[in-house]
């Protein structure tokens, strides 16, 4: 297997920036997700690691060696798109076969390599009927097949299970899961899926407009993220956030008529370091603001008004307008037997360490308390 050096990549289509300096080092068998929305630009990065673009600038190195310069078919890639392409009017074996085939691979040796792998993927049973006749999970395994059939260093994976609905996608993010373990192979998994990233990675790099905004494990880029894109893009619910100032120790949020937030002198001095203006948004996960009964509402210096909920079963959303900003939901995490009328005032409550400060001018984390 093959370690990834990516060594600031940059690419544009015209005036269009699709990937700028973009630097990654990915570890041998490790499982790398490129996260983002549609167009910042992962997709492009990883036709780059493939061969299939060449970067105006910057270098990509396997193992430590070049690789600009060589061709796509001579990387040791194996490439594995969002339209998965088998050919319909072949059986599943035929497809799996069809890239052993074409180096010339004596029989024997292919019959041995394909019942190893579809013993892997659980798809025995399909492998002499006509991939036309296939289900869309059968066909993406078959299409999985044909790449790690022939052993590639590399298993690069566009998208693959965009095209599935929520219960097979289920299924095979712990298919996909298995099979690494399994093999241990060096894995690059393009999705704009934070759910897809955040289950399936070693570590994730989220991009966004070209850039990578952070590379890190999910645990840290969920705890700690870097700036507010990551903390916004990152986490379901999203992240809450509220505008505010920062002056003489105290956090001052708008969006709650100026309610103020006293800082414990632990973090004080790390704010008045870090912060270079007093423009501030402060950011809650809903899991750590809660609902307060209704009889403590005037206790409370944070009210809202509760405007819907979702009972999941395991768990409910409550959405809310703050008092003193109108149009403005955020959402609270509760337990799954909550109830609520709507249009009633509530109170919030949370605790100073599940708060994130950043700049409002840079974008930047100041500080996860």
């Amino acid at each position: 297997m093959a370690s990834i050096t990516l060594d600031k990549l940059t690419k544009s289509f015209g005036k269009q920036t699709a990937v700028k300096e973009f630097s990654l080092e990915i570890r041998e068998k490790e499982f790398v997700a490129i996260l983002g929305p549609s167009g910042c630009g992962k997709t492009t990065t990883m036709n780059m690691i493939s061969g299939l673009l060449e970067p105006d600038s910057g270098k990509v190195y396997f193992n430590d060696k070049v690789m600009n310069e060589v061709l796509p078919g001579k990387r040791g890639v194996g490439f594995v798109f969002q339209n998965y392409a088998v050919f319909t009017h072949m059986s599943a074996y035929d497809n799996i076969a069809s890239g052993l085939k074409v180096h010339r691979v004596q029989k024997a040796v292919i019959d041995k390599e394909i019942e190893k792998v579809a013993k892997l993927l659980k798809i025995e049973h399909v492998l002499k009927t006509n991939a036309g006749k296939l289900s869309i999970n059968d066909m993406q395994k078959v299409a999985l097949a044909r790449t790690m059939v022939t052993k590639p260093e590399i298993l690069l994976l566009d998208e693959p299970l965009s095209n599935l609905d929520a219960a097979l996608r289920n299924i095979m993010r712990a298919e996909l899961k298995r099979i690494h373990l399994e093999l241990g192979q060096t894995t690059v998994y393009v999705t704009h899926d934070q759910v897809e990233a955040m289950s399936l990675a070693d570590r994730i790099a989220v991009m966004n407009f070209a850039v990578l905004q952070q590379f890190a494990t999910p645990d840290e880029i969920y705890r700690n993220p870097t700036n507010l894109f990551v903390a916004d893009f990152i986490g379901s619910p999203t992240m809450n956030f509220f505008r505010g100032t920062y002056k003489n120790g105290e956090l001052l949020l708008k969006d709650f008529k100026g309610y103020g937030i006293k800082v414990s002198s632990k973090y004080k001095s790390q704010i008045d370091k870090q912060l270079k203006n007093e423009d501030i948004v402060v950011g809650i996960r809903p899991e750590h603001l809660k609902v307060i009964d209704s009889d403590d509402v005037d206790k409370s210096g944070l009210k809202a008004k509760t405007v819907g909920y979702e009972p999941l079963g395991s768990e409910t959303v409550v959405y809310l307008e703050p008092e003193g900003a109108r149009e403005k939901i955020i959402n609270s995490l509760m337990d799954s037997d909550f109830k609520t009328d709507l249009h009633v005032l509530k109170g919030l409550k949370f605790e100073e360490e599940d708060l994130y400060l950043f700049d409002e001018k840079t974008e930047k984390l100041v500080l996860k308390f």
